[in-house]
């Protein structure tokens, strides 16, 4: 399916529109191939009830203070959302205006921080707004699949976009690594139609949604498997419940879970970390990286 789909992809890739000169994410994993690490996403919920830190970053000044401590301590991208998509369930409905009115006072302020801005929305109206107002980056949580509009919206700003896997429900008896390659390939068919060009997408398998634990945990260990789109693979293991099915723990207790899970994630060649827990995640990705050059 995924080589399949591969092949597809590059053909329509010959006429697909070429990215603007400036293209970020080029640039961004260009910065971070000297260094042998991914780059690192850090998370800013500015929601009353993320899984994690919901309503610690809600005020625009502790969003904003707290953007500048992400930076400081070595994110490479923020990514904002303003509407959780709490993937154990248990998600309320933002509106558009809702949604809008929480970013209006910070993420303008963060982009101007230095370093690139990513909006975590599933909308396509928030999206647009985000990208006029100085993100550089789109993340849906939704592959595109959800808002039909969303596609248009990134190819007219030829903004990056990262393409999540998801399902409304988990289901134990399915094999997870043959539908998120099914899920990807359905949504780069929709990017190609649109115009995006393919050195704007990342694909991220979506750990923690629409999966049992085992299937969060398989998708992270064969992540190879999604090497065939030949595209950056983006992995967000942070604070996520299956590391609570190994070890019982509440989100802010699972340190050292994520930095397991994304140490290996970046062994299986992702190039893209997401992460709550920025200066221990850059730790240990360069001392990872430092015994990797020892060899």
């Amino acid at each position: 399916m995924a080589k399949a789909a591969a092949t597809s992809e590059s053909q329509h890739a010959v006429s697909a529109p070429r990215a603007a000169p400036d293209n970020v994410l080029t640039q961004l994993l260009t910065k971070a191939r000297p260094l042998a690490r991914p780059l690192i996403m850090g998370v800013l919920n500015v929601t009353p009830d993320s899984f994690s830190d919901g309503g610690q970053f809600l005020q625009p000044p502790a969003a904003i203070e707290q953007a500048r401590r992400l930076a400081a301590e070595g994110a490479d991208i923020i990514d904002i959302g303003a509407e959780s998509t709490r993937p154990y369930g248990g998600v309320r409905p933002v509106s558009l205006e809702e949604e809008r009115e929480r970013l209006g006072p910070i993420l303008p302020a963060v982009a101007t921080i230095g370093i690139p801005v990513s909006i975590d929305t599933r909308k396509a109206k928030v999206a647009a707004w985000a990208l006029e107002a100085g993100a550089a980056i789109v993340n849906d949580v939704w592959g595109l699949q959800r808002d039909a509009d969303m596609a248009r919206v990134v190819a007219e700003h030829r903004a990056p976009i990262v393409i999540m896997h998801n399902r409304e429900t988990a289901d134990p008896n399915i094999d997870i690594i043959a539908d998120v390659d099914e899920f990807f390939s359905r949504s780069l068919e929709i990017a190609w139609k649109a115009g995006i060009a393919r050195d704007q997408i990342v694909l991220d398998p979506g750990i923690g949604f629409g999966k049992t634990p085992e299937q969060s945990m398989a998708c992270i260990a064969k992540l190879g498997k999604f090497h065939s789109f030949d595209l950056p693979l983006l992995v967000g293991a942070s604070r996520k419940r299956f590391i609570n099915s190994i070890t019982p723990s509440e989100p802010t207790e699972r340190l050292g879970g994520s930095l397991a899970a994304h140490l290996i994630a970046t062994e299986n060649g992702a190039s893209i970390i997401r992460t709550h827990d920025i200066a221990a995640t850059a730790q240990a990705l360069a001392v990872a990286a430092a015994i990797r050059r020892a060899r």
